[in-house]
């Protein structure tokens, strides 16, 4: 492992906005924030919207900036790019963005139901070869269920065709209703403001000039 990652690594164990917690923690007792992120973090009651393998966080942040009245979490794994988001957090003094650094295999053990209020998925790896690790399969479809309150909204972006397609035959197997469902984001006329957040890796995808999806 680089010394630069072991600083950033470091630098977050510093950082009041990460949590990082033991996998043996969260897989036998669950997270110790479950259902207490707005009374033990935010110290509010403005909705809680999460951001699912949110890499350097763009969307957490970049909403945060723009929405003070909600609270947004970020979840990823790798923390060298979470470190980023962290940064800016603090640099910022935003003090409605936190990242949670570990598996969103876990996410039915890291928010109680009812907790969340929007879940949004940025360019997530599609996972071809392993359904059960599709963040827009029906598992996971069940866990956002579960935990988002009523009228809870799930957002997708994506740049690949096979995700966009799976995931639109999901809802439908799935009974719910869909507000946006467009095959070229930046054609259609919808992109605005929000959506026009660009990620890293989204900002390859245009540079290419992929199509993005967005359901």
């Amino acid at each position: 492992m680089g010394k630069n990652k072991l600083k950033k690594f470091a630098e977050m164990e510093t950082m009041n906005c990460v949590f990082q917690f033991p996998f043996a923690v969260i897989k036998e007792n669950g997270c110790p924030m479950r259902g207490h992120w707005n009374e033990n973090y935010f110290h509010n009651d403005n909705p809680i919207v999460l951001e699912l393998g949110c890499g350097k966080g763009e969307y957490a942040v970049g909403l945060g900036k723009r929405f003070p009245d909600k609270n947004y979490i970020g979840v990823d794994i790798k923390g060298a790019r979470m470190w980023t988001g962290a940064k800016q957090v603090v640099e910022a003094g935003l003090t409605n963005v936190a990242f949670l650094r570990t598996s969103i295999e876990f996410i039915d053990r890291l928010f109680a139901p009812d907790e969340v209020s929007e879940v949004w998925i940025t360019f997530p790896d599609p996972q071809m070869k392993n359904v059960n690790k599709r963040l827009t399969g029906t598992r996971f479809l069940n866990n956002y269920r579960n935990m988002l309150k009523d009228g809870g909204i799930v957002h997708l972006k994506t740049d690949s065709p096979f995700l966009y397609t799976y995931t639109d035959a999901m809802v439908k197997l799935n009974n719910l209703p869909v507000e946006v469902n467009t095959s070229n984001l930046y054609n259609s006329g919808l992109a605005d403001d929000i959506l026009e957040i660009k990620t890293h890796y989204e900002k390859q995808w245009l540079e290419r000039c992929l199509s993005l999806k967005y359901l």
